[in-house]
């Protein structure tokens, strides 16, 4: 609704962190949290968790992107999903942190850019924490730390209700973005937060801090959701986020 000084939102969002699951198990739930939440009914809901390996690819997605046959991804161990987000393809894996907002954007007064706006500044935020100046790019959303990628954002919205969301790179094994041109580009280098802190104890000559454990990724994802949410607050809204580790039985436990 309207306020003198622009949108005033009382959103109330509950931040669930799952884990470790699979993409199929992960995409029923956004499926069921949509629907209700496009009927009126239920919470707007931040879903934080990492998959197993997994290629996803958008649904305007060139297949020329994906580097091997779809059958040699499977054999490596890495599954392949045709969805329904924006965007080209990506690697979702262990050490990656992935955001799915389900939020009722036309019900909140929101709009896609905002919301879009509001994920890139969430990563970019989770990057500052740990000393990382990351920045958007006109043109290739998502995150990047000069030439190299450490965040992406793909979006749908159904019925004024959007879903799919962010991913962030956290842990250092980046190999499976070798096998495809990640989020269409070729030859761009992955990165992540564990790198960023190598390369930057390097330059320091800590050549003990080099290596050192990655950091937590659910204390990631509460910085992210937390950012997500401050973002929209700077759009004149008031939110609150709930943090619930459990996961409904419908989506078949946690893991």
């Amino acid at each position: 609704m309207g306020s003198a000084g622009g949108y005033a939102l009382a959103m109330d969002f509950e931040h669930r962190w799952l884990g470790r699951i699979g993409y199929d198990e992960a995409h029923a739930l956004q499926r069921a949290l949509l629907t209700e939440r496009a009927a009126g009914r239920g919470r707007d809901t931040l879903l934080t968790l990492e998959h197993e390996p997994v290629m996803t690819l958008g649904r305007n997605a060139d297949p020329s992107h994906l580097l091997l046959a779809e059958a040699d991804y499977v054999a490596r161990g890495i599954a392949v999903r045709h969805v329904e987000r924006g965007g080209e393809v990506t690697y979702h894996g262990p050490g990656h942190l992935v955001m799915y907002p389900i939020v009722a954007l036309r019900e909140n007064g929101i709009s896609l850019r905002a919301h879009i706006r509001a994920l890139e500044a969430a990563l970019i935020a989770a990057c500052a924490a740990f000393g990382i100046a990351a920045e958007r790019r006109d043109g290739a959303p998502g995150c990047w730390v000069g030439d190299r990628k450490i965040g992406a954002v793909g979006v749908r919205v159904e019925r004024g209700v959007a879903w799919h969301g962010l991913a962030l790179n956290v842990g250092r094994d980046l190999a499976p973005f070798d096998l495809i041109n990640p989020c269409g580009h070729a030859g761009v280098a992955s990165t992540s937060i564990a790198l960023e802190q190598d390369w930057a104890a390097t330059a320091r000559g800590e050549r003990g801090a080099i290596g050192a454990t990655a950091p937590d990724l659910r204390g990631v994802a509460d910085l992210v959701a937390a950012a997500y949410e401050s973002e929209l607050a700077a759009y004149g809204t008031s939110a609150s986020v709930h943090v619930n580790s459990a996961v409904p039985a419908a989506a078949g436990g946690s893991r």
